[in-house]
């Protein structure tokens, strides 16, 4: 199989556990990992440079969850990569499992930062860079950022930080489905322009759909030999992609289905 192939079947099977883990958990967020399963089947299949079997690797990139509610996504990911047993993905938010529903660096290894509040991932990306930077490190910084957490100041108070050092070892990504806990984002808290606002601050700054894998492969590579400046890629999602009755319904942001959901969930996505 072709890499793009074998990206596409790795995010199918993310999706696949993002519903098997909310599920047994009864508690968690579908809608945000379904819609991010692309982006991290091509991080994880080809774009991060990490090793499974050795997850504090010095040389390895930095990926940062700042909106770490979605981190189903990332666990799924790492499990299918080989950094624990996957059946371990059904202890996701049991009360003494290392599969917390926020990522904790208390728990295990090849997790970067903790995170709870949102906002706070692009301002931890930019201490990060800056240390690399300062020691003259190679690897890049991935951060993934939602748009409704654009809403925070900490967020554009970082944004110019990372401009101000011209940070081209950050790379930012958002998943831009207009959705948050409360609504459409234009409603609660209008964000748009959006990328023009992170342009005017002196980002690059790209956009793709996050759902074509080769659109997707394309922009991280971009991303990955800009100079002088950090890079935004953002991202066009659907929140609950590959599930009729979740996609683009602000519902399931934070709603884990019932058996007879799953059952209809994994049919759709099988």
């Amino acid at each position: 199989m072709s890499i793009v192939e074998v990206a596409k079947e790795f995010a199918k099977n993310i999706r696949i556990q993002v519903i098997k883990m909310v599920t047994a958990a009864n508690s968690g967020h579908p809608g945000g990992p379904l819609g991010l399963a692309d982006i991290y089947a091509a991080l994880y299949t080809k774009i991060l440079k990490h090793d499974p079997k050795n997850p504090e690797w010095e040389e390895r990139d930095r990926l940062i969850l700042s909106n770490g509610h979605v981190c189903a996504v990332r666990y799924a990911a790492m499990g299918l990569s080989g950094y624990f047993p996957v059946e371990d993905l059904l202890t996701f938010r049991n009360i003494n499992s290392y599969l917390q529903g926020h990522p904790s660096t208390r728990y295990m290894k090849g997790i970067e930062s903790s995170s709870g509040s949102l906002g706070q991932g692009l301002s931890v990306s930019v201490g990060l860079a800056l240390g690399a930077k300062l020691k003259k490190q190679n690897h890049k910084v991935y951060v993934c950022i939602s748009d409704g957490e654009c809403g925070e100041g900490m967020t554009w108070e970082a944004a110019q930080s990372a401009v101000h050092y011209k940070m081209d070892n950050l790379i930012a990504f958002m998943d831009r489905n207009f959705i948050q806990i409360d609504g459409n984002t234009e409603e609660v808290m209008r964000l748009e322009p959006l990328g023009e606002k992170f342009k005017t601050f002196g980002w690059n700054v790209l956009y793709a759909d996050g759902h074509n894998m080769e659109e997707i492969f394309s922009a991280f590579e971009a991303a990955s030999v800009q100079n002088g400046a950090p890079t935004l890629i953002v991202f066009k999602t659907i929140l609950g992609k590959g599930v009729s009755y979740m996609e683009n319904n602000a519902k399931w942001h934070g709603t884990p289905p019932n058996k007879e959901q799953e059952a209809q969930a994994l049919a759709e996505l099988s």
